[in-house]
């Protein structure tokens, strides 16, 4: 009788196992192919004792390399081209006992040179492209590029004809940063236009720097402004000159320069810290006229607070845009601003249509 019954149970085992083998599937799928590899999507036929799922992937070798080991049904891994894959599911238990494996097909996949399902992406390139290198030469053909007022690049020579009327200095500081920051070049762009107005209205020039290099770059852009203005006589080195690395050292150096020679315009542009407030309020008490530029966010309040007008982001970037003439950049910002145009017209249509519930626009904009 006892032997009767253990072969009952062993006989249920081996159904319930063959169940368990029966229920458990895998299918491998390549969802799109590219030239850096190949995205497989990995769907599994769960099964209710399961706790977790071992995939592995079989190479020609046909060792089993791990995978990774997952509770989800849908698992997305990447082959190599050329080679033929094949992936095993096993299902586990919370004991970590093997419930049930299962096989997919040998998958081999192979490189192509453009990927359909990122054809959007393509078609926004072409598009992007083609606008701002039409503006640009259209800027080059010498048609009149309309650029929205900037307040802020608009007071510039404000700034410098009321230091020369007043015969006070002009002061420059190009933030606290080395030549690694985007935001110290673009304040020396932005220092070569101001060198230039300071050279033809005979205005006093002083550029503090808490960098070497910075210092450097610095007088050489001076002296090509002043140059290309004819007054290389009004150019001495000690127009860019270097303080301290330190931060709020420099700042206390910037500040004690306001405090006796008072400038009457000072410019506040590149990258700053915890030191923008202390020069513009310093700035701001001796009634000097207050440009600032900069792309750090969290500067950005102090400078709107303390000084006459602010750059604020990517008008700072564009600085150079608006105070030269160079038909590129003049094309691109233009380029640029149809783009974001256009752009923001698209998010509206979008939300639009899904608050009718209408998905083809959105769907125009997914892509693998």
């Amino acid at each position: 009788m006892i032997v009767k019954r253990i072969g009952l149970l062993l006989i249920l085992i081996g159904i319930g196992s063959g169940l368990a083998f029966a229920e458990l599937g895998i299918n491998a799928e390549v969802v799109h192919t590219e030239a850096e590899g190949n995205k497989v999507i990995i769907t599994l036929t769960p099964l209710p004792e399961a706790n977790s799922y071992l995939i592995q992937k079989s190479l020609e070798s046909g060792e089993w390399l791990a995978v990774t080991e997952t509770r989800e049904l849908v698992f997305n891994t990447n082959i190599e081209n050329d080679i033929s894959t094949r992936f095993k599911v096993t299902a586990l238990n919370e004991d970590r006992a093997v419930l049930a494996e299962a096989f997919s097909e040998p998958i081999t996949t192979e490189a192509k040179w453009f990927n359909i399902n990122r054809l959007n992406r393509f078609v926004a390139l072409i598009l992007i492209s083609g606008i701002i290198l039409y503006y640009i030469t259209r800027a080059r053909q010498n048609k009149k590029i309309y650029l929205r007022p900037v307040a802020g690049l608009q007071a510039f020579e404000e700034a410098v004809g009321r230091a020369t009327e007043m015969g006070r200095s002009v002061l420059f500081v190009p933030g606290i940063m080395d030549l690694d920051q985007v935001e110290t070049i673009s304040g020396l762009i932005i220092l070569g236009h101001v060198a230039k107005m300071t050279a033809r209205y005979e205005a006093d020039l002083n550029v503090p720097v808490s960098r070497s290099l910075v210092m450097e770059s610095g007088r050489e852009t001076v002296q090509a402004s002043y140059i290309s203005e004819g007054r290389p006589d009004l150019y001495s080195q000690d127009m860019v000159h270097y303080y301290t690395d330190d931060q709020f050292a420099f700042a206390a150096a910037v500040d004690g320069v306001m405090l006796r020679e008072k400038p009457a315009a000072v410019f506040l542009q590149g990258k700053f810290y915890a030191e923008s407030l202390i020069m513009a309020e310093t700035g701001n008490s001796i009634g000097a006229i207050q440009i600032a530029g900069t792309g750090s966010p969290s500067q950005i309040p102090f400078f709107v607070t303390a000084c006459d007008y602010t750059l604020i982001g990517e008008e700072f970037f564009a600085a150079s845009a608006y105070l030269g003439s160079d038909p590129k950049l003049l094309g691109s910002i233009k380029g640029q601003d149809i783009v974001k145009a256009i752009l923001m017209a698209c998010i509206g249509i979008g939300i639009l249509l899904e608050t009718f519930n209408v998905h083809f626009f959105k769907n125009l904009f997914l892509g693998s």
